[in-house]
């Protein structure tokens, strides 16, 4: 495998690397760039926070969990790399001297790599951009202040040129000989999916958001892999007037775009489920795959009726995306089958609530979504799903039967009462316990109804 990008304004081709050799290793141990920091190794803290630049614009990508074979075609800018040639520093930079921004500055790099990035983007909702990004002495002031004084500069020229890099015709597999045994980077659906049914016990890898804490974390050898990062054919989004089509491939920074047009409560959950840096890696598809009990996505898409799409070899299957999830830690996904996209209806009603100790960024406690239809006072249709509720993401049928044709009323959630205890019997663990939960999920029942009376019920809204 021939991985080509440009490291700072410089072309860098390696040849024959291990799959799984991740950027900030790479960065620190053979290139002696040792700016970006290694925090968490786990994508949480952003020390180790990068730029990366392809035609699809610029990103703030965590080099920690980042394989260099996703790089490929790309342009990396690290912090020492921001500066202009003649050693003019970047705007971020000399604003976070100005305004004091840094103290210790092991995160500094990383702070200063997204602020870079959002400046070149043009972004100025700086708390958002600088989620991802920890700092446990200076504080956020003086760094949101350098963020907003930056912002008034002109984006430097040598930023603006590596968007116009063209990658040279390579061939995805590279020459005879150079590709490690068990990789592979397959650029069409089709030769994905054969390699695929070829190599049914490869490890799939699209953001690796997840499966590069495998690496980091766990010391796990991934033997065979396939990565699907080159494959554009899962990066389509395809809209119809009454659904949407999302690859498996659309990394969720592109999913939040597009539900805060169709799904604004939807996109408002995604807003906090990760960093910038993770949506800008983490894929839809990979969230589905995994099938985490707590992964954020399927409780909205089950509520909503959304269709998954498998395929292996030039066979598609269908289901409904609920019917996906078995037990814990298993999926009705074939050996060689791959997760193709995932379709979700127009014009469906939907609240989705998020429960997490931290606001931003953290593993959900309760996700709830909420799709009722409500006609003359009364639920003519409910459709509803949790997250941390159950060894698998999953419907709540009692409650769902328990108000359907009955008036959308406190009495009425009154009455559905006994009914989650049908549903559910959640776990206790360090997020929450098993009383929380119920209780939890019972109460995002009520904020809904709350909301349609016109209740205001956001944490960011309500006062005292």
């Amino acid at each position: 495998m021939t991985i080509t990008f440009l490291l700072n304004g410089e072309s860098v081709d390696l040849d024959g690397v291990a799959p799984t050799v991740t950027l900030l290793d790479w960065l620190r141990e053979s290139r002696g760039l040792k700016g970006t920091k290694e925090g968490c190794n786990e994508g949480d803290c952003g020390a180790c926070t990068v730029m990366v630049q392809d035609e699809h614009g610029a990103k703030a990508l965590n080099a920690c969990i980042l394989f260099l074979p996703q790089l490929h075609g790309k342009a990396v800018r690290t912090v020492e790399g921001l500066a202009a040639p003649d050693g003019t520093l970047h705007p971020v930079q000399q604003a976070m001297i100005d305004h004091h921004g840094a103290q210790c500055g092991f995160c500094t790099p990383g702070f200063i790599c997204s602020m870079a990035t959002a400046h070149l983007n043009g972004e100025t909702g700086h708390d958002d951009a600088l989620a991802g990004n920890l700092c446990r002495c200076t504080g956020y002031a003086p760094i949101i202040r350098a963020a907003e004084a930056a912002a008034q500069e002109p984006v430097p020229e040598h930023l603006k040129a590596d968007s116009s890099f063209q990658l040279p015709q390579i061939s995805t597999e590279g020459p005879e000989g150079s590709q490690p045994p068990g990789v592979h980077a397959p650029e069409t659906l089709e030769a994905l999916t054969e390699l695929a049914a070829q190599h049914p016990e490869a490890t799939l890898i699209a953001g690796a958001t997840d499966v590069g804490l495998w690496v980091t974390k766990q010391l796990r050898d991934l033997g065979e892999v396939i990565f699907l990062s080159r494959c554009t054919d899962l990066q389509r989004i395809d809209e119809t007037d009454d659904a949407l089509r999302i690859g498996a491939g659309v990394t969720m920074d592109r999913v939040h775009a597009l539900m805060k047009a169709h799904y604004p409560s939807y996109a408002e959950m995604i807003r906090r489920y990760g960093s910038t840096q993770v949506r800008n890696a983490a894929t839809i598809g990979g969230n589905i795959a995994n099938g985490s009990p707590i992964g954020d996505n399927p409780p909205a898409l089950i509520a909503l009726g959304a269709t998954l799409h498998l395929r292996h070899r030039d066979a598609g299957r269908d289901m409904p995306l609920e019917d996906f999830y078995i037990q814990y830690g298993k999926q009705d996904r074939d050996p060689g089958e791959i997760v193709e996209a995932v379709t979700v209806p127009k014009g469906v009603p939907l609240k989705v609530y998020k429960l997490s100790k931290r606001f931003d960024q953290d593993i959900s406690a309760v996700c709830g979504a909420f799709s009722i239809t409500v006609e003359n006072g009364t639920v003519a249709a409910a459709s509803i799903a949790f997250g941390g509720m159950a060894g698998t993401p999953k419907r709540a049928s009692a409650v769902e039967l328990a108000i359907t044709g009955k008036p959308w009323t406190d009495d009425t959630l009154a009455a559905a009462w006994d009914a989650w205890e049908d549903d559910f019997a959640p776990l206790s663990d360090m997020r929450a316990s098993a009383d929380y939960r119920l209780t939890a999920a019972r109460n995002m029942l009520s904020r809904c109804l709350l909301e349609d009376l016109g209740a205001v019920s956001s944490v960011l809204e309500v006062r005292a």
